[in-house]
């Protein structure tokens, strides 16, 4: 368990007008040497990422467009990170809240919903799941998606995708 066995991501941190450039010579170094590890290089402008946490939506969309950037530092670190820890997300829905559950990628449905309650998992019966994107189409509508026959009945064996969308059916 020491550190230096530790997966890593070396995250670079550069100008503005280096932001969006991939030929930055100290970036190259960062990269050079994360490759003989086996690590990734995310590169950021932190100053830049302070600008683009203010913004939401359409403003975030189009700040980052001006910029020649397809997603924020932030966001590639955090898809690194949980690519590197091995873990996903799945979201729960409902009147009260929408929520998003990490786990290990590879748990199975029942193991998921113990993440949320432990009664949950040892009174599962099943999760009717959808993809994030069908839903999305559906207009966010779980009505709607069920009407389309878009909703799943999963068993105890089914592994949990990223982005599924799970309502656990349970009993104590």
């Amino acid at each position: 368990n020491l550190l230096s066995y530790k997966p890593i991501i070396y995250v670079a941190n550069v100008s503005e007008e280096d932001a969006a450039a991939e030929d930055n010579e100290y970036v190259a170094q960062v990269r050079e040497f994360a490759a003989g590890e086996g690590s990734e290089v995310i590169v950021v402008c932190a100053q830049l990422e302070a600008e683009i946490a203010e913004l939401e939506g359409e403003e975030k969309a189009e700040f980052l467009k001006e910029l020649g950037i397809e997603e924020s530092g932030l966001d590639k670190l955090v898809k690194s990170s949980y690519s590197l820890l091995n873990l996903i997300s799945y979201i729960t829905a409902g009147e009260p809240e929408v929520r998003a559950w990490t786990i290990v990628k590879g748990t199975k449905a029942p193991q998921a919903a113990g993440k949320i309650h432990s009664d949950f998992e040892r009174g599962f019966i099943r999760a009717e799941t959808i993809r994030y994107e069908q839903l999305v189409e559906c207009g966010g509508n779980l009505a709607a998606a069920r009407e389309k026959g878009l909703i799943r009945a999963e068993g105890k064996d089914y592994e949990v995708k990223d982005g599924d969308v799970i309502h656990f059916l349970f009993n104590v």
